[in-house]
């Protein structure tokens, strides 16, 4: 072989690993049901001094919009679609139920891969199981440890009361996985998340999805994280502090790994919970109205910031511009060298507000339509339409909150509502009878929208799902 042809091999070999080295590593952590006063950012009495040094560091996302409930917000992150654009716009991805995100959907996990990203995935995935396709590791995760199913025992990672049904739902890649057994789950994801960063081939990218357990029902955390909470009398307030504390110090040990083994130096960290925190089990959304599984702001309204050591141009504020959990797939994907602008997805593009600190592009968006019941909501700039029953609707503060305002309204709602969010974030003040025009104007949109809808799955439960006829665990079959 010629020198010069040998030369040109070597030079060509070397600019593919400058480029897979330029590329930068993506960490992307969800927390499951965390409320929007649930994070110390916002609500000093919480302590998560980790979260807050990021987030502070990085850019407080003030504006950053997700679903209802999580399967629907793990479809957005997955998918880059609104869910009544993949018929999981109603309720979640429940146990027993043949339900899942349509496998004709390519996920970000795959399209990264075609970048040369190594991906792996920790923790909950939510997004239906009856068939090995509709799994992680068929989804574009090279690796995956975690459970398929909504909620389990932190603990024994068993999930019951299904029916008559009982079984077990822990995995490492598709076999069942009982190292886990007796080991609270919070610990387990973290340490998996710390092998895989100490094993990694750093010429490579890495994407890194890391959806917690914590902090959703059952409330359950060591007693060392509740004991730091003795001043709370609510025990579901305090076991739920308790087990934010514990996520935090995850997020310490994971990020010090990766701060000592040199993936800071070109990383990018997001963190984002999935819906708003349910009131009644130990979560606050205070002063946002409603919850979880509510399209009020305290439902959909995600506490989230994004940080890094050198890919924020600017950082150490709080950007108030609108960004979906949609958004997630095209802005990763166009960060990590791809390319978004041709892809039928919801989500845009928010590269220059996340790095740049420039102005949000995203100037409205859907909160959700559903299909089983007549309720949806639309935003459009500072404007927020509602049109039927969006879900409980109270003001929640948190236990033991001294204030002289009134925290529940039993004035039946009207059937449209118009909120402006910028003045009114807490959505007490229906201007619709102000701006009647206005009002009919964002109907017209919202029925467009409308139109785009697909109907909704929500197939009956499936006996084949018995974890007795899988030796005691929830499994594909």
């Amino acid at each position: 072989m010629e020198l010069s042809v040998v030369l040109a091999i070597i030079v060509a070999l070397c600019l593919k690993i400058s480029t897979a080295a330029d590329k930068p590593h993506i960490v992307f952590i969800v927390v499951d049901d965390l409320g929007w006063n649930d994070v110390g950012w916002i609500n000093p009495d919480i302590k998560t001094p980790t979260l807050d040094r990021l987030a502070r560091s990085g850019v407080i996302l003030n504006s950053s919009y997700v679903q209802p409930l999580c399967s629907p917000s793990r479809n957005c992150f997955m998918s880059g679609k609104f869910p009544y654009h993949t018929g999981l716009q109603d309720k979640v991805v429940f146990i027993e139920q043949p339900k899942y995100m349509p496998a004709n959907l390519t996920t970000i996990p795959q399209r990264l891969k075609t970048l040369g990203y190594d991906t792996h995935m920790v923790g909950k995935w939510h997004l239906g199981f009856c068939n090995w396709k509709y799994t992680p590791t068929y989804r574009g995760f090279d690796t995956f440890m975690g459970y398929y199913a909504g909620m389990e025992d932190y603990f024994t990672h068993v999930r019951d009361e299904v029916a008559d049904y009982n079984g077990y739902d822990f995995r490492n890649m598709t076999d069942v996985y009982k190292g886990a057994q007796g080991e609270y789950s919070t610990y387990v994801f973290a340490n998996r998340a710390i092998d895989i960063i100490m094993n990694h081939d750093k010429s490579k990218p890495m994407y890194l999805y890391l959806p917690f357990q914590a902090v959703h029902v059952p409330l359950q955390v060591p007693t060392k994280y509740s004991d730091r909470y003795s001043h709370i009398h609510d025990l579901n307030r305090k076991v739920y502090s308790g087990m934010v504390s514990a996520l935090d110090d995850a997020v310490y040990n994971i990020t010090t790994v990766l701060e000592d083994l040199g993936f800071m130096d070109n990383l990018l960290l997001v963190f984002t919970t999935d819906n708003g925190g349910p009131p009644t089990r130990g979560a606050n959304n205070w002063p946002l109205r409603g919850g979880k599984n509510t399209l009020w702001e305290g439902g959909t309204r995600g506490a989230a910031f994004v940080y890094s050591k050198t890919l924020l141009k600017k950082k150490g504020y709080t950007h108030p511009g609108l960004f979906h959990a949609v958004d997630w797939y095209p802005t990763l994907l166009d960060i990590a060298g791809g390319d978004s602008s041709q892809l039928d997805i919801d989500g845009l593009s928010q590269v220059d507000m996340i790095l740049n600190g420039d102005s949000s592009v995203r100037n409205q968006f859907v909160y959700n339509i559903y299909d089983d019941h007549y309720a949806a909501a639309l935003r459009w700039g500072d404007l927020k339409l509602i049109v039927g029953n969006p879900g409980y609707s109270g003001w929640y503060p948190p236990p033991g909150f001294d204030l002289d305002v009134p925290i529940m309204d039993d004035t039946p709602l009207p059937s449209v509502m118009l909120y402006n969010i910028s003045t009114d974030p807490t959505e007490h003040e229906d201007i619709s009878k102000d701006y009647p025009d206005l009002v009919n104007f964002l109907l017209q949109m919202l029925a467009r929208k409308n139109g785009t809808r697909v109907p909704a799955m929500d197939p009956p439960s499936d006996p084949r799902s018995n974890p007795v006829n899988f030796d005691g665990s929830w499994s594909p079959g």
